[in-house]
């Protein structure tokens, strides 16, 4: 009986040490995705970080990103290319940094804003139904106050922030556009990336 009971302890042991394993190539496999530098040299996220995670700060958060968006829609809507998309959200930084001061004084905060377009590392992030790769991208990084708090964050070029000026996930114009300016290969890895790892990894070991 004891031994039979030890033999079950083992095989409880290998299974969770497997399923250990697989969880851990998983991770890995996602932070080391080789399509990912391609990848994000054609998109160009937007990021906004709270200034902590109390309910108030991470509420104005919104309504700063809720502005900007409205503000800069009209300046990106004709945008041709991740660099003339960059090149309007450079002329209009100063107005960016603007537009969310005043939406935090309006609402009683006097920890201020800055924003600039950045080289930023993000984990493996999904929006809507599809999942970018963890690694280095370029955003338009909007930090409220000390930017201490939980971010915020879409994809600024190509649109997959806004209907007009309203926020909104916009997955049938942005699978569109996803397709325009990735590649085959590309996008599939955006479109399927980290859904079933887990899972097949899992499989795997025990086929």
């Amino acid at each position: 009986m004891k031994k039979r009971y030890r033999l079950v302890k083992i095989a409880g042991l290998v299974l969770l040490s497997g399923m250990a394993v697989c969880f851990w190539a998983a991770k890995n496999e996602a932070k080391a995705d080789p399509l990912q530098p391609q990848i994000a040299e054609k998109i160009l996220r937007f990021h906004v970080l709270g200034n902590s995670d109390s309910k108030e700060d991470q509420e104005v958060k919104l309504k700063v990103r809720d502005a900007i968006g409205a503000y800069m829609s009209d300046y990106l809507k004709d945008a041709g290319g991740i660099e003339q998309t960059r090149e309007i959200v450079e002329v209009h930084m100063d107005e960016i940094i603007e537009v969310a001061e005043q939406v935090l004084e309006e609402e009683g905060f006097d920890y201020g804003a800055d924003a600039m377009l950045t080289d930023t590392e993000f984990p493996e992030k999904t929006y809507g139904y599809y999942t970018f790769p963890a690694g280095t991208y370029e955003a338009l990084e909007v930090v409220l106050g000390d930017g201490a708090g939980h971010n915020w964050w879409c994809v600024l070029y190509p649109n997959m922030c806004f209907r007009g000026s309203v926020y909104e996930v916009v997955e049938e114009e942005a699978g569109k556009a996803l397709r325009e300016v990735l590649t085959p290969e590309e996008y599939a890895d955006v479109f399927d990336s980290g859904k079933y790892r887990v899972r097949l990894k899992f499989l795997e070991y025990f086929r």
